[in-house]
């Protein structure tokens, strides 16, 4: 047990908990004690990623969630509440990506897409959140940004207004919901080696890709558990004074 970071008998969703940044978190926070339940919509591995750290001793059960869809998001709630008992910690993790693509060529679809996912379905989680923790005495919901919603992000452009988005709904609910004991804040990545990632990656030329990894002072990709330990902290009651806070998470892309 790592005495830092204690975890240990909280009641943790999940969403987009299937493969990237949201398995591994599943992963340190199963290890440190936490009780998780997460979704996805690749049931696949889903499954495998529960049924392999159940194997170990872990609590941990998957559930499909689309979180674009209302009633989805609500019965998944509903699964967690009923397998956990209460919900301490919301982690918003599901997303997803477009095609880079200058502003204006950039298809309805995709946009669309975008806020559906990456705002709306964000906004569908904080909502079910307060459901569930305000009787409980409090919480914390985590939102998964990113550093394209804290400047320009030029090719990406519909994924960085839903994350400005997502950091606008987290300082707004952070005040909102202060007095009945729930905590926002959220995480901004920069390019992590995920499959997302490495989607956007494999749209670019090779000029283009190690244009993307030099912008880091730290020239490299960052790793997925350089992410979630971070999540795992503000899991813990260690960060119980932090509220409506971005945290960059960027090797010093933004310093």
């Amino acid at each position: 047990m790592n005495p830092a970071a204690d975890v240990t008998n909280k009641n943790v969703l999940i969403t987009g908990g299937a493969s990237g940044i949201g398995a591994t978190t599943a992963k340190i926070l199963v290890e440190r004690g936490a009780n998780v339940v997460i979704s996805d919509i690749n049931d696949a591995q889903g499954d495998a990623l529960a049924s392999e750290l159940s194997a170990e001793g872990h609590s941990i059960h998957y559930m499909n969630c689309d979180v674009a869809n209302a009633a989805s998001v609500e019965a998944f709630f509903a699964f967690g509440n009923e397998k956990m008992g209460s919900i301490d910690v919301v982690l918003n993790n599901a997303g997803v990506d477009h095609k880079p693509s200058a502003m204006h060529e950039i298809s309805e679809e995709d946009f669309d897409r975008n806020v559906a996912i990456n705002l709306k379905g964000v906004w569908f989680c904080m909502r079910e959140s307060v459901k569930y923790m305000v009787p409980n005495g409090g919480g914390h919901v985590i939102n998964v940004a990113s550093v394209a919603g804290l400047r320009s992000a030029p090719s990406i452009a519909a994924y960085s207004a839903v994350k400005h988005g997502v950091i606008g709904l987290t300082r707004s609910a952070a005040h909102e919901y202060t007095k009945v004991k729930l905590r926002f804040n959220a995480v901004c990545p920069s390019f992590i080696d995920t499959p997302m990632v490495q989607n956007v990656l494999a749209h670019l030329n090779e000029k283009q890709r190690n244009a993307i990894v030099k912008a880091s002072p730290m020239r490299r990709l960052g790793k997925v558990e350089e992410v979630a330990t971070l999540i795992a902290w503000l899991a813990s009651d260690e960060s119980s004074f932090v509220n409506g806070h971005e945290f960059r998470i960027d090797g010093g892309l933004l310093a």
